[in-house]
Protein backbone atom coordinates (compact mmCIF):
# COMPACT_ATOMS: atom_id res chain seq x y z
CA UNK A 1 0.00 0.00 0.00
CA UNK A 2 1.03 3.51 -0.58
CA UNK A 3 0.02 6.91 0.53
CA UNK A 4 1.14 10.66 0.11
CA UNK A 5 1.30 13.08 2.65
CA UNK A 6 1.05 16.62 1.55
CA UNK A 7 0.48 17.76 5.34
CA UNK A 8 1.03 17.03 8.78
CA UNK A 9 -3.12 17.18 9.47
CA UNK A 10 -3.03 14.55 6.76
CA UNK A 11 -0.94 11.66 9.17
CA UNK A 12 -4.51 10.95 11.33
CA UNK A 13 -5.88 9.19 7.56
CA UNK A 14 -2.38 7.93 7.28
CA UNK A 15 -2.93 6.15 10.41
CA UNK A 16 -6.00 4.60 10.25
CA UNK A 17 -4.45 3.35 6.70
CA UNK A 18 -1.71 1.56 8.44
CA UNK A 19 -3.52 0.14 11.28
CA UNK A 20 -6.10 -1.23 8.54
CA UNK A 21 -3.17 -3.09 6.95
CA UNK A 22 -1.31 -4.29 9.92
CA UNK A 23 -4.39 -6.26 10.39
CA UNK A 24 -3.71 -7.22 14.42
CA UNK A 25 0.32 -7.34 13.23
CA UNK A 26 1.97 -5.07 16.20
CA UNK A 27 5.69 -4.97 15.42
CA UNK A 28 6.44 -1.78 13.15
CA UNK A 29 9.43 -0.93 11.39
CA UNK A 30 10.19 2.41 9.87
CA UNK A 31 12.61 3.08 7.65
CA UNK A 32 13.77 6.27 5.95
CA UNK A 33 16.16 9.09 5.87
CA UNK A 34 17.10 11.26 8.65
CA UNK A 35 14.44 14.01 8.92
CA UNK A 36 11.80 11.94 6.49
CA UNK A 37 9.48 11.79 9.47
CA UNK A 38 9.87 8.27 11.14
CA UNK A 39 9.32 10.25 14.55
CA UNK A 40 6.38 12.53 13.83
CA UNK A 41 4.68 8.97 12.00
CA UNK A 42 5.17 7.34 15.22
CA UNK A 43 3.51 10.89 17.19
CA UNK A 44 0.17 10.15 15.20
CA UNK A 45 0.30 6.83 16.01
CA UNK A 46 0.50 7.17 19.51
CA UNK A 47 -1.96 10.03 19.97
CA UNK A 48 -4.26 8.22 17.62
CA UNK A 49 -4.00 5.25 20.89
CA UNK A 50 -4.37 8.18 23.36
CA UNK A 51 -0.90 8.38 25.01
CA UNK A 52 -0.54 10.66 27.60
CA UNK A 53 2.78 10.94 27.54
CA UNK A 54 4.88 12.97 25.26
CA UNK A 55 6.10 10.90 21.99
CA UNK A 56 10.16 11.66 21.58
CA UNK A 57 12.63 9.92 19.92
CA UNK A 58 14.19 7.76 21.59
CA UNK A 59 17.70 7.90 20.09
CA UNK A 60 19.63 8.30 23.49
CA UNK A 61 17.65 6.12 25.68
CA UNK A 62 17.21 3.65 22.78
CA UNK A 63 13.88 2.47 23.70
CA UNK A 64 10.98 4.77 24.97
CA UNK A 65 7.66 2.88 26.68
CA UNK A 66 4.30 4.72 26.68
CA UNK A 67 1.09 3.53 28.20
CA UNK A 68 -2.82 3.32 26.66
CA UNK A 69 -5.94 2.26 27.30
CA UNK A 70 -7.49 0.30 24.57
CA UNK A 71 -10.94 -0.44 24.61
CA UNK A 72 -10.71 -3.66 26.30
CA UNK A 73 -9.62 -1.31 29.28
CA UNK A 74 -6.63 -2.93 31.10
CA UNK A 75 -3.43 -0.88 30.21
CA UNK A 76 -1.20 -1.69 27.12
CA UNK A 77 2.45 -0.83 26.34
CA UNK A 78 4.03 0.92 23.15
CA UNK A 79 7.35 0.33 22.83
CA UNK A 80 9.27 3.07 20.77
CA UNK A 81 12.89 2.21 19.63
CA UNK A 82 15.44 3.92 17.86
CA UNK A 83 18.72 1.69 16.85
CA UNK A 84 20.29 4.36 15.43
CA UNK A 85 23.45 4.23 17.53
CA UNK A 86 23.49 0.45 17.93
CA UNK A 87 26.96 -0.68 16.30
CA UNK A 88 25.95 -4.73 16.77
CA UNK A 89 23.56 -7.29 16.89
CA UNK A 90 25.20 -8.27 20.64
CA UNK A 91 24.05 -4.27 22.10
CA UNK A 92 20.83 -4.90 21.21
CA UNK A 93 20.73 -7.92 22.65
CA UNK A 94 22.03 -6.70 25.82
CA UNK A 95 19.35 -3.95 26.30
CA UNK A 96 17.16 -6.68 25.77
CA UNK A 97 15.83 -6.14 22.86
CA UNK A 98 14.71 -9.45 22.00
CA UNK A 99 12.31 -9.12 24.88
CA UNK A 100 10.20 -6.68 24.00
CA UNK A 101 9.73 -7.71 20.41
CA UNK A 102 7.63 -10.85 21.97
CA UNK A 103 5.36 -8.87 24.44
CA UNK A 104 2.20 -8.75 22.20
CA UNK A 105 2.53 -5.25 22.73
CA UNK A 106 3.32 -2.56 19.65
CA UNK A 107 6.95 -2.18 18.89
CA UNK A 108 7.53 1.03 16.59
CA UNK A 109 11.32 0.68 15.51
CA UNK A 110 13.48 2.66 13.91
CA UNK A 111 16.27 2.17 11.48
CA UNK A 112 15.92 -1.93 12.14
CA UNK A 113 18.20 -2.84 9.52
CA UNK A 114 20.83 -4.33 12.16
CA UNK A 115 18.22 -6.56 14.24
CA UNK A 116 16.57 -8.35 11.26
CA UNK A 117 17.15 -11.65 12.76
CA UNK A 118 16.03 -11.26 15.90
CA UNK A 119 12.48 -10.15 14.55
CA UNK A 120 9.51 -12.32 14.25
CA UNK A 121 8.15 -13.17 10.73
CA UNK A 122 4.86 -10.97 10.76
CA UNK A 123 6.24 -7.48 11.20
CA UNK A 124 4.84 -4.49 8.85
CA UNK A 125 7.53 -2.45 7.35
CA UNK A 126 6.71 1.26 6.44
CA UNK A 127 9.06 2.91 3.72
CA UNK A 128 8.85 7.09 3.84
CA UNK A 129 10.84 9.18 1.17
CA UNK A 130 11.21 12.52 0.76
CA UNK A 131 9.86 13.57 -2.06
CA UNK A 132 10.77 16.35 -4.37
CA UNK A 133 7.96 18.66 -3.40
CA UNK A 134 8.95 17.74 0.77
CA UNK A 135 5.74 15.57 0.28
CA UNK A 136 6.49 12.21 1.83
CA UNK A 137 5.74 8.70 0.16
CA UNK A 138 4.89 6.24 2.84
CA UNK A 139 4.55 2.72 1.20
CA UNK A 140 3.31 -0.58 3.93
CA UNK A 141 4.74 -3.99 3.18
Amino acid sequence: MELVINEERELNQAVTELLSFAGGRKVMLFSGEIGAGKTTFIQAICRHFGVQEQVTSPTFALINEYTYMPPEGQEAYIYHMDLYRLKNIDEALNIGLEDYLYTGDYCFIEWPALIEDLLPEDVVRINITIEADSSRKLVFL
